[in-house]
């Protein structure tokens, strides 16, 4: 386990998580897939939204290139194991930290940025653990492999943040988010998945 807690989370992804994942590596592998294209969804959707913001389109189109190409290897993955790409029930997770953001600009803007930056943070920590207790070599490499860029990500959506906002806000903001994120997080969801 990581005796560390990971920036902008205020509790650590349990072991009971850790064992869990191992013994479904195959649906990880599939959530993981599908986390990855809603990542890269999020990212477009907020260059849609905020078109004229030349510094967050930049920013978000780079995430949102390499959200894909990690879509693409984690797919390469699933053929691999013979696993075929398709549907899996989310966790309540991404539900729970959506009813979070108000929906009245400029809160909305701070809010999903805020979101989006744990949910990284989150699969930055998961990814590690994944790498650190993975029993295949190979796969707990690729795992390893992605793990500065999940780091990067949250980086650049917290950098995206401080940039619109005052610094004492989102600071605020965060924390209150964090807490959130933590509580959705402290029972273990009974169908394994990256951020159950």
């Amino acid at each position: 386990m990581a005796t560390a807690t990971i920036k902008f989370l205020q509790v650590p992804t349990s072991q009971d998580w850790v064992e869990q994942a191992l013994a479904n590596l195959d649906v990880i592998l599939l959530d993981h897939a599908q986390c990855e294209r809603k990542a890269a969804g999020v990212a477009m959707s907020l260059i849609n939204r905020y078109p004229s913001d030349a510094e967050l389109v930049k920013a978000l189109t780079a995430i949102a290139q390499e959200e894909l190409a990690h879509f693409a290897q984690v797919n390469q993955w699933l053929d691999r194991r013979g696993v075929a790409f398709g549907p899996l029930p989310p966790p309540p997770y991404g539900a729970a930290l959506r009813q979070q953001v108000r929906p009245v600009e400029p809160h909305r803007q701070l809010d999903v940025l805020l979101v989006s930056a744990l949910i990284e943070a989150r699969s930055h920590e998961r990814l590690g653990l994944l790498a650190q207790h993975c029993p295949e070599p190979e796969l707990a490499h690729f795992y390893r492999s992605l793990m500065a860029s999940e780091a990067r990500h949250y980086g650049a959506y917290w950098v995206l943040a401080t940039g619109r906002f005052p610094r004492a806000e989102v600071e605020a903001r965060l924390e209150d988010l964090a807490t959130a994120e933590s509580n959705v997080l402290s029972t273990l969801h009974s169908q394994p998945r990256i951020h159950s």
